[in-house]
């Protein structure tokens, strides 16, 4: 079981699960995400984030600010960057903890870098226990239209049950009109929403676990 406790109370979930987070922008979603791919790091688990909006720099830096080892490189964490090629900004470095995707539109890439991943994991490294985060969709429906991205995440999610691993995908739901969310729910066993709360902590909304 995948322990989910740091950010919902009480909350064990199975291997091979899909959990989709959604709400509107500023809501805490991508933050509840990040706390929960870094609750697993200091487990011992391993963590790949394949990012769509910010560059690999940007996502290691603030992985690395969630989690207990004195360095990110004392975790076990992979990076599939899809915004540094595209964009032409900064040098593309060579690093054991990225491998880059042209842009979001290479959705095939990006498939193929997540599974190099699992399998230096699981076979390389002998972690058997893994989190995944997609940070966003929305992104790549910016790019591509919806039956694309349906197909894109159907092979995704897949790969994520089949790894006995726990993938969380962040989605704008006020960017996409309810067809297309409802579309996509379809593919996920567990669906959060996040929304404003009437204090600072944000109304927490799970369907699925």
């Amino acid at each position: 079981m995948y322990d989910l406790t740091d950010v919902l109370s009480d909350t064990e979930i199975q291997p091979g699960t899909n959990v989709l987070i959604a709400g509107a922008p500023l809501t805490g979603k991508r933050g509840m995400a990040f706390d929960a791919i870094a609750s697993g790091a200091n487990m011992g688990e391993g963590t790949i984030i394949v990012t769509t909006k910010d560059s690999a720099d940007k996502v290691l830096s603030e992985f690395g600010g969630l989690v207990d080892a004195d360095s990110p490189r004392d975790v076990d964490v992979g990076v599939v960057d899809c915004v540094t090629k595209q964009r032409g900004i900064g040098s593309v470095e060579e690093d054991p903890r990225v491998k880059y995707a042209s842009s979001p539109v290479d959705m095939t890439g990006i498939g193929i870098k997540l599974s190099e991943f699992l399998q230096e994991f699981y076979e390389g490294r002998g972690l058997t226990r893994n989190r995944i985060l997609l940070h966003s969709v929305s992104t790549l429906l910016m790019y591509s239209d919806l039956q694309t991205v349906f197909r894109f995440l159907h092979v995704f999610t897949g790969r994520v049950q089949s790894a006995d691993a726990l993938g969380l995908y962040v989605i704008d739901s006020t960017a996409h009109d309810d067809q297309t969310m409802n579309t996509l729910k379809q593919l996920f066993d567990a669906v959060i929403e996040v929304e404003d709360g009437d204090g600072s902590e944000p109304d927490v909304q799970v369907t699925g676990l």
